[in-house]
């Protein structure tokens, strides 16, 4: 059999029956595996979709679904580096407020052949108050602030177009007929009847669609407030010309004339097919592309997650069988055919297992993606996440990439079979991993916004491997510090853990991984966005100084009203900045604010640490955040450089450093500046400072594009990545357990009893939950701490409710791998 053994390689029948027979002898070892392996392929998988669909996604067409051409500006900002010695770097970024088409468009594309007619399109917002009860009759009042503050109306808003664009859809009448002068309008179903009055308009007609109020196409225009411009121009093709033949013809048209956007200066964009949903739901673009960048990081968390929670539970599965290794290669064996077997052993355990969970995704994935889908709100508004069937051809290869990820830490899992080493290189590697977490964590404390969170997330990621690596001495030196203890106060137990404890503290050490791991993902994942909410809270609370809060006004009509003092407009929209990140070009699309600087006084302090905000009432000026001062290496009298809402580049100068900027944002710009730029400029609220009689102020703090989306999907995320954890430790603690069968059986044979047993167990469960706490306590707080305070100037939060469920969760899973397997052999006995 020596030399049968010897002269065969991993391939050969001699290790496919070493595996075989390997496989049914360890089945409930592997069971631990298995079940890794199967929740693992299910995330991946469910992630895999997600990721396809994102991917697949594109702005939903309503308003243009009969015009097979729409013209419209160029909604992406661009920005491209050349650093020194590489290649030149390009970035995009999406835009939020409307880029518009000069009016000469029109003429333009009327004259192209094939062209039947060329339609603008204008969208604007019609506002009235109307009384509370009146939600369900047709009286309106007229726009009465006063109304809107005593609490007796609300505003009421309704989105408005000409009725010559209503064709672009197309959306017909179904009563009445056309407007034919401006206090005329056509309303969209569920808004009105013929003969009533809606917004100061008299319905003359009624259409079939969505609730919109269509009016003539001059007062849509003077509606809209953008003389010279028009939102997008829809193209109707003569019959019979090709959609293909039509855009060719549109292109070349508009490149010929050398027509460009009314902002950025843009060349103008023909869109087709999917395409043009993109010119009536501007959020939908940059939202698909930050839900796209925000899966691709949770992927990546979950492939680093398995590898560390598959190697741990594949090197204990392996590492419980060296007295049959040993044997084996003293029977002739080579190593390397011992390590073939166990490759093959694992390769076949997780192929099934892998399999399990990629059809398993399939139903998760689509249970979430319906229940997100189904929250309004979350989900910008006209983004299709469409999900073929071809879709989930995805999923064998997921399952692929899950086998390979298993069989892969075998390779370092399966330490050659007759050395057992003293780990020096582990030891080593592990050590260089903690001091380079800690210095990536203390990197965090000097950057700001997404390279703090990034500096930060990537010292929690080595810190925890480290921590694995080094688990075997982190358990030692433990049990050292407590030994004396568990030998004087353990009584019989106590000395049985100890001497358990010194003999195995490999074993030890891979039981406490997974402890660590489960504790330092969530306490920074839950501390991360509760310190960052809270922080935000305070300083909104802390900036909001107003006595009074309107919606549906402006600042104009709140300063007439008896008692107010003073009033600021509070308008909402987006910046573009550029600049470079180790040498290539990065865009970040933040939040910003715009407001009154003579209505501040008493509104809204953003808490100025240098210059003026009174210098706000002029044009071309900026107040900049603390963080974003200091990153930019700005002060008053300076310039940043910004691209607007609608990608329109200004070069404004600093007035003010203030320190709020978590509830402000990091630019406080005029509201004349900003209004410019935006597609609604109608203020999201009024401020306002005087006698009581508004509605309570609530502080409200800016967040980010996105944010709600963002949170939904990282709170599951959280809870599938956890879920992955906390089964490690019941899985690897069930595997040392069973591994131990010979051992507590040894114990019972030399006069234990059972109660002493169960003690020894429960103080080793006490020992693995309160050392797996405080290390992943540890291993989260560092680069925690270094992100709270680059972005908060204060320590990290975590509310008591989560950080107590942290706790209990750990000390359950624990327990029960721990005694589980005991009770489960019991049972069997019987």
């Amino acid at each position: 059999m020596s030399g049968e053994l010897r002269g065969r390689r991993s391939g050969d029948p001699a290790v496919r029956l070493l595996a075989a027979r390997s496989l049914r002898v360890h089945r409930k070892a592997w069971a631990a595996v298995f079940a890794a392996v199967a929740v693992t392929s299910a995330l991946l998988g469910a992630l895999a979709l997600a990721l396809g669909s994102v991917g697949l996604g594109h702005a939903r067409v309503e308003r243009y679904a009969a015009a097979p051409v729409v013209v419209a500006g160029d909604q992406e900002v661009r920005w491209t580096v050349e650093p020194w010695g590489s290649e030149p770097g390009t970035e995009k970024a999406g835009l939020t407020e409307r880029v518009r088409v000069p009016d000469e468009a029109v003429a333009v594309l009327r004259a192209v052949p094939g062209v039947r007619e060329a339609v603008r399109d204008d969208a604007f917002v019609v506002r009235e108050a109307v009384p509370d009860d009146r939600f369900v009759g047709r009286e309106a009042v007229p726009d009465d602030t006063s109304a809107v503050r005593e609490g007796r109306a609300h505003v009421r808003t309704y989105p408005g177009r000409s009725w010559d664009a209503a064709r672009l859809a197309p959306h017909r009448l179904t009563d009445g007929r056309a407007p034919r002068q401006a206090g005329e309008a056509v309303v969209g179903a569920g808004l009105g009847a013929v003969g009533d009055t809606v917004a100061g308009r008299e319905v003359v007609g009624v259409a079939d669609g969505p609730a919109v109020l269509y009016v003539t196409a001059g007062e849509a225009r003077r509606l809209a407030g953008h003389p010279g411009a028009v939102d997008a121009v829809g193209v109707l093709a003569e019959p019979g010309v090709p959609v293909d033949t039509l855009h060719a013809r549109v292109r070349a048209a508009l490149d010929e004339a050398g027509l460009k956007d009314t902002a950025a200066g843009q060349p103008l964009r023909a869109l087709t097919g999917d395409g043009r949903g993109a010119a009536e739901h501007l959020g939908a673009p940059p939202a698909r592309a930050e839900l796209l960048q925000l899966l691709a990081a949770v992927a990546a968390n979950v492939v680093l997650v398995a590898v560390l929670v598959l190697a741990s539970l594949v090197a204990q599965a392996l590492q419980q069988r060296a007295a049959e290794r040993e044997l084996l290669l003293s029977v002739g064996a080579t190593p390397r055919q011992v390590r073939g077997a166990a490759g093959r052993e694992v390769t076949r355990v997780a192929g099934a297992a892998a399999l399990l969970g990629a059809l398993a995704s399939g139903p998760v994935f689509l249970a979430l993606w319906s229940a997100l889908r189904a929250r309004t709100g979350v989900v910008p508004e006209g983004l299709e996440l469409p999900t073929p069937s071809w879709l989930f051809a995805a999923l064998p290869a997921v399952a692929a990439l899950v086998v390979g990820i298993t069989r892969f830490v075998v390779l370092f899992a399966a330490r050659r079979p007759g050395r057992s080493g003293r780990g020096g290189a582990r030891r080593v590697a592990g050590i260089v991993l903690l001091v380079l977490g800690a210095g990536s964590a203390g990197t965090a404390t000097f950057q700001g916004g997404d390279a703090a969170a990034a500096a930060a997330g990537a010292a929690t990621v080595t810190l925890v491997a480290g921590c694995a690596l080094l688990g075997p001495w982190i358990a030692g030196a433990a049990m050292a510090v407590l030994d004396r203890s568990f030998r004087r106060l353990g009584g019989a137990p106590g000395r049985l853990t100890a001497a358990g404890a010194a003999a195995h503290s490999r074993r030890l050490g891979a039981a406490l991984v997974p402890v660590v791991l489960v504790t330092a993902f969530a306490l920074v994942q839950l501390s991360a966005g509760a310190t960052m909410e809270r922080a935000a809270a305070a300083q909104a609370r802390a900036a909001t100084t107003a006595d009074l809060a309107f919606s549906g006004t402006t600042a104009e009509r709140v300063r007439k009203l008896p008692g107010v003092e003073t009033a600021t407009d509070v308008l909402r929209s987006s910046v573009v900045l550029a600049r470079t990140e180790v040498g290539s070009p990065r865009l970040d699309r933040l939040p910003v604010l715009g407001v009154d600087a003579d209505g501040l006084a008493g509104t809204l302090d953003p808490g100025v640490v240098a210059g003026d905000l009174s210098g706000l009432g002029r044009a071309g000026t900026v107040a900049v955040g603390a963080d974003m001062a200091e990153s930019l290496e700005v002060k008053p009298g300076s310039t940043v450089e910004l691209r607007l809402g609608d990608g329109t580049k200004k070069r404004l100068r600093v007035v003010a450093v203030y320190e709020r900027s978590l509830a402000l944002g990091e630019f406080l710009l005029p509201k004349a500046e900003l209004a410019a730029h935006m597609s609604d400029p109608y203020p999201a609220r009024v401020l306002a400072a005087g006698d009581h009689g508004g509605a309570p102020v609530v502080p409200e703090a800016v967040t980010p594009p996105g944010a709600e989306l963002n949170s939904l999907v990282s709170g599951g995320i959280v809870v599938a990545i956890g879920g992955l954890t906390l089964l490690s430790v019941l899985s690897t603690l069930a595997l040392i357990g069973a591994g131990r069968r010979g051992e507590l059986e040894l114990l019972r044979q030399v006069g234990a009893s059972a109660g002493q047993l169960r003690r020894m167990l429960g103080l080793e469960a006490g020992f693995l939950t309160a050392t797996g706490l405080l290390v992943g306590l540890v291993v989260g707080a560092l680069p925690l701490t270094a992100f709270a305070w680059a972005l908060t100037g204060g320590l990290p939060y975590l509310p008591p409710a989560q950080a107590v469920t942290i706790v209990g969760v750990v000390l359950v899973a624990v327990v029960a791998g721990v005694f589980l397997p005991v009770a489960a052999r019991r049972g069997s006995r019987r």
